[in-house]
């Protein structure tokens, strides 16, 4: 057993529906304990579209461009219809209406349902909160965090822009999540434990500096300092090779504490961005400039229509 190795998360209390996005599209229906899965990776692309941007309205336009890309059919709008109509008929709680139908698109309503998304978030925040002063904590909860995921993002549902951008933004959180494990292990002198993940970790993102730096405090706890600073040398060509670019200076950082022979290097990684929110802004930023255009060119054709 690694200190990697997940719970199995725990089921959800009540009849609540759940909205999942953290691995297939599956709608988890409370009051019976099943899974509806869409049919179709249309369906499924509609259905996760939705549910990102729940209590937002979503136009018509941009929902074809999300199923069809560049080369819609042209009857799309009625497709369109179709594929919602089918939806509806599948959600859980009949005669709850889910999907709004508006003058120019449609909307999705959560009420009283949630999302893994919003579950993984919230467990993450605290998670990560709480590693420099209650490691111990900050371990269960990042591993529960983790727990809810059951596959890639959004799997077999990220085609178009919005699933796409999505799931890169779910993937960044991720992968942050996963570093503040780490973090949070070293921070209980697990330091041995987690060598091995670390290692895989940097075989699976081998760009991702800070996995790098994380294994180097690992291996220089254990007393094998030679092997810490081969991570560095092999950060440093794969960065070098890829990007034709040098280890930023959090790694140079940690590099030298190790040639100094610091007694205990901290894990903490100075100046790190956050990354997660700054993606986040940086959508939220994008679908404003977007319903805005949106606007535009409705008032454009109005205008023009009238003369």
């Amino acid at each position: 057993m690694t200190v990697l190795d997940l719970p199995v998360p725990a089921p959800l209390r009540g009849e609540a529906t759940e909205f999942r996005l953290l691995g297939p599209v599956v709608v988890h229906d409370g009051a019976t304990g099943t899974g509806i899965v869409p049919c179709g990776p249309k369906q499924r692309a509609l259905l996760a579209t939705l549910v990102i941007h729940a209590g937002r309205r979503l136009s018509v336009d941009r929902l074809v461009e999300e199923l069809w890309g560049e080369r819609p059919p042209s009857n799309a709008p009625n497709a369109l219809h179709t594929h919602v109509a089918r939806l509806r008929r599948l959600l859980p709680a009949p005669g709850h209406e889910w999907i709004s139908t508006l003058p120019t698109g449609y909307l999705l309503r959560l009420d009283r349902a949630s999302t893994d998304v919003d579950r993984f978030t919230r467990l993450s925040g605290q998670g990560r909160a709480a590693v420099p002063e209650d490691p111990r904590s900050a371990m269960q909860l990042l591993r529960h965090a983790l727990s809810l995921w059951q596959g890639a993002a959004l799997q077999d549902s990220c085609h178009g822009p919005l699933c796409t951008a999505e799931a890169d933004r779910l993937e960044e959180q991720r992968l942050a999540t996963l570093e503040a494990l780490c973090e949070a292990s070293l921070n209980c002198g697990r330091h041995a434990e987690i060598i091995c993940d670390l290692e895989r970790l940097t075989a699976d993102h081998p760009l991702r500096e800070r996995f790098y730096d994380l294994l180097m405090v690992a291996l220089y706890r254990a007393g094998r300092q030679a092997e810490a600073l081969g991570v560095y040398e092999r950060a440093r060509r794969r960065l070098v090779t890829t990007l034709g670019i040098e280890p930023g200076p959090a790694l140079r950082s940690r590099l030298a504490a190790i040639l100094s022979h610091s007694p205990a290097p901290a894990t903490a990684w100075p100046g790190r961005p956050d990354l997660a929110a700054e993606v986040a802004q940086l959508r939220a930023r994008i679908d404003q400039l977007a319903r805005g255009q949106e606007d535009l060119m409705r008032k454009l054709r109005k205008e023009h229509a009238g003369r």
